[in-house]
């Protein structure tokens, strides 16, 4: 298992994989560490995860830079993901024992009836290199101080940041076994999950790995949460604020990128102000710079892996072959390393990869609609639905629109992100259940109903 800088193809460092061993091994200490951890008061849980945070931000600038290198993400973005992950771990300190209050119920006189929140076990995390610390903290946060413990499959790509979370936990006081990360490929996730030491899985991916993770979790009856990544429409409608619309715009499309599951990929814009709004998305997206990505100065970074920006060409060229116009951008740059230059896509007919596909790198697909109504039905016309972005002057009009919109999350005039405060997930082929919030924290909990007469 090798780690590769994208942005120059330079081979990093090489990690032994865990064998068969080191896997039962880990999985009898998740087992036996949980027995114990479950126990551990829940403000002590709390005060442990306010431990991580500060571990977090001690260790700001060694993480950010172990990220960049591994995958290629811009640095001022790297130091944000951990100042986010940091925001997570202090959010569930102050507020897990509130989520986690037992919930009482209209009861008999003479009786008590309540709803306590009982943690579930070892929990399987299989984690992308996107996000490669916030996807991991945005489920450890919750699910740690819950009483469960994590066993984090990360992405075979970004071994160093794998194991730089485990220290993260290590240092901060919790007890060995809490949080352990499995150096194992993809074909090994089936049996782990299938071990009846596992309680649970969470997996952030491609549709055919969380297919693949339900399968094996619905054979063994596990709970599972899965975020499977979106095509997010962002709509623009004809009382938008032009000049708010398109600086959100280009940031939600080419953040970490464009490789991002909520970014906005589909561009929806009223015919009333297509022209303006696309003159300004093509000045702007080549205006940015696309360079190294430990410079200060770089807006977009290379993509992750030469095979991903590969695919990536693959799809704007077979869109393009169907129809589709290139404004700006759409051929790799002529340099070392996996640079994609900021697109824009328009005239996408119908069916092409561009209009149907999760184009995950800096490349906006832009279609102009007549009216609200063909926007809606434009937006929904994917097989995906995790977030949406919707611009209009009125307020309530947006509310009023938002209904209308198939997605786990809308945001009217700001662009769609993750926060710790709020749930976040998806819906149809975007997958299924909530992480973050009140929400998060109980998807992994037994739910128990105790009544005392």
């Amino acid at each position: 298992m090798e780690a590769v800088n994208p942005a120059t193809g330079e081979r990093l460092d090489v990690y032994d994989p865990d064998d068969d061993e080191a896997v039962e091994r880990k999985l009898d200490r998740a087992t036996s560490t949980f027995e114990d951890w479950r126990d551990v008061p829940l403000r002590e849980r709390e005060q442990l995860l306010v431990n991580a945070g500060e571990v977090l931000r001690e260790n700001k600038q060694r993480y950010a830079e172990l990220m960049t290198r591994e995958m290629g993400k811009p640095i001022t973005q790297a130091v944000a993901e951990v100042e986010k992950c940091v925001w997570a771990c202090d959010h569930y300190a102050e507020y897990a024992h509130k989520y986690l209050s037992a919930e009482h119920h209209p009861s008999p006189p003479g009786t008590e009836v309540k709803t306590v929140h009982d943690p579930l076990g070892p929990v399987l995390a299989v984690m992308p290199w996107n996000y490669p610390f916030w996807q991991v903290i945005r489920f450890a946060a919750p699910y740690l101080t819950a009483g469960n413990v994590g066993l984090l499959k990360h992405a075979s790509n970004v071994p160093g940041c794998a194991l730089a979370l485990e220290e993260v936990f290590a240092e901060a006081g919790y007890p060995d076994g809490a949080f352990q990360t499995l150096l194992v490929g993809s074909s090994d996730v089936d049996d782990i999950l299938a071990d009846d030491r596992v309680r649970a899985a969470t997996l952030t991916g491609s549709g055919p790995a969380g297919r693949a993770v339900a399968e094996t979790a619905g054979k063994h009856l596990k709970k599972t949460v899965l975020e499977l990544g979106g095509s997010d429409p962002f709509i623009v409608l004809d009382d938008a604020d032009l000049d708010a619309a398109l600086e959100t715009g280009v940031q939600a499309r080419t953040l970490n990128g464009g490789q991002s599951c909520i970014a906005a990929k589909r561009f929806i814009v009223h015919t009333d102000v297509y022209e303006e709004y696309v003159d300004g998305l093509v000045a702007a997206f080549e205006d940015l710079t696309v360079g190294d990505p430990m410079s200060d100065e770089t807006d977009v970074g290379p993509q992750a892996d030469p095979d991903l920006m590969a695919e990536l060409h693959n799809q704007v060229q077979a869109s393009v072959d169907a129809g589709a116009t290139v404004l700006t951008g759409g051929e790799p740059l002529d340099r070392p390393g996996a640079f994609y230059p900021p697109t824009v896509l328009t005239d996408v007919p119908s069916g092409c990869p561009a209009d149907t596909e999760e184009t995950f790198g800096p490349v906006a697909t832009v279609y102009e609609v007549a009216d609200v109504e063909e926007a809606i039905e434009v937006a929904n016309d994917t097989r995906f639905g995790l977030g949406a972005s919707l611009w209009t002057a009125d307020r309530e009009r947006g509310q009023r629109l938002a209904r209308d919109i198939s997605a786990g999350c809308v945001y009217i005039n700001e662009m769609t992100k993750s926060d710790p405060r709020v749930p976040f997930g998806g819906i149809k082929d975007a997958g299924y259940g909530r992480e973050l919030s009140e929400m998060g924290i109980k998807e992994f909990v037994n739910k128990k109903t105790v009544w005392i007469e």
